[in-house]
């Protein structure tokens, strides 16, 4: 039968790019351990490297084609799994310890980096769609967010690449500057993985970001990030029905908006956070076995640590210079802004 051919081909495309992917991934294993062999301990955690590796092979070499597949799957169904193991490590004690509070101060936050945003993108003479991409892009959730938004308002290629570019260069400097500021303003675990799950674009690299500061970061930050791409959903339709009553009074011509696509049930609630909320409820009512923790844990380490090699293969720096300097200064305000408003977040919840 020609079914099981081609998915038994489809699986053997893969295998090229995972292999890159793993060799990237042992080379970060191997220089944290020389870090911890010369240094006594890890100051760049194996995450991390393996997102700086990545990216300098990447800007150093372009894959062939026969590895594109392999490492477009590792970054994202492999991190995508990853996050649904990671829901075994939380519980719903976790969440309430949380906070309802914080969980509500999230919603705002990407409400009004959502405002601000758009309007940075306008004020600084974008036009309207791409104000949009790179709004959602950086209040939300990154590259998956502008993908998803995209078929929504219409936005074309050129777009799509540019704001992708950008969001998925900064996103990794936000991860690896963020431990810094982290460290400069003296913030506990938990604030500090807020401060992540506030900021950070993709839930992945939330776990870059906090992985290597302990797991109440991890889990806080995981959570707060993931209540930032639920609101992907009220977002998408929200976008939906005011580009079609843009084009139908006309007023969306001025920037050539198209009508309003069918928005696909997967680009609302994401399969992933579905799984990571089962495995959540699964941990929290004692249907995972205690000996089976320590052994979910590692397989979304591992799984992390070579989505995020699949990360830097896929960035290309070099892009940052082709997308223009408005697109630029747009994105670097907006991330600032958000930051800005995590903060103030964290601050007042301090305080109550």
């Amino acid at each position: 039968m020609p079914g099981p051919s081609r998915a038994a081909g489809g699986a053997l495309s893969l295998i090229p790019g995972l292999l890159a992917c793993a060799a990237v991934t042992v080379a970060a294993v191997a220089v944290q351990a020389l870090e911890l062999s010369l240094l006594g301990r890890g100051w760049i955690d194996a995450i991390v490297l393996a997102i700086l590796i990545g990216a300098a092979v990447r800007s150093m070499w372009t894959p062939p084609a026969a590895l594109n597949p392999g490492i477009e799957f590792s970054a994202r169904t492999l991190l995508e799994i990853a996050v649904v193991l990671l829901g075994a490590s939380v519980s719903a004690a976790t969440v309430m310890a949380i906070g309802p509070g914080l969980l509500a101060g999230t919603a705002l936050v990407v409400a009004v980096a959502l405002a601000v945003s758009y309007g940075l993108g306008r004020l600084l003479g974008l036009p309207h769609r791409m104000a949009v991409l790179i709004a959602c892009g950086n209040a939300i959730c990154g590259n998956s967010a502008i993908a998803a938004v995209a078929p929504v308002i219409d936005a074309d290629a050129e777009d799509v690449s540019a704001a992708i570019a950008f969001t998925a260069v900064l996103g990794i400097g936000v991860v690896l500057s963020l431990p810094w500021l982290a460290v400069v303003l003296r913030m506990t675990e938990l604030n500090y993985g807020v401060l992540a799950g506030l900021t950070v674009y993709a839930v992945p690299q939330v776990l870059a970001a906090t992985l290597p500061t302990g797991s109440v970061a991890a889990q806080a930050g995981t959570l707060v990030k993931l209540v930032r791409v639920l609101m992907l959903g009220p977002v998408c339709l929200f976008l939906a029905v005011a580009t079609a009553l843009g084009r139908k009074s006309g007023a969306a011509s001025v920037d050539g908006v198209a009508p309003a696509r069918r928005i696909s049930i997967r680009h609302l609630v994401p399969w992933f956070i579905v799984g990571f909320l089962l495995m959540m409820a699964a941990r929290s009512v004692d249907l995972i076995p205690a000996a089976a923790l320590p052994v979910i844990a590692q397989a979304a380490t591992v799984l992390t640590l070579i989505s995020m090699a699949a990360l830097g293969l896929s960035t290309d720096v070099r892009a940052v210079a082709r997308s223009g300097v408005r697109i630029a200064a747009v994105v670097i305000l907006s991330l600032l802004a958000l930051i800005g408003l995590a903060l103030g977040l964290i601050g007042l919840l301090t305080v109550m």
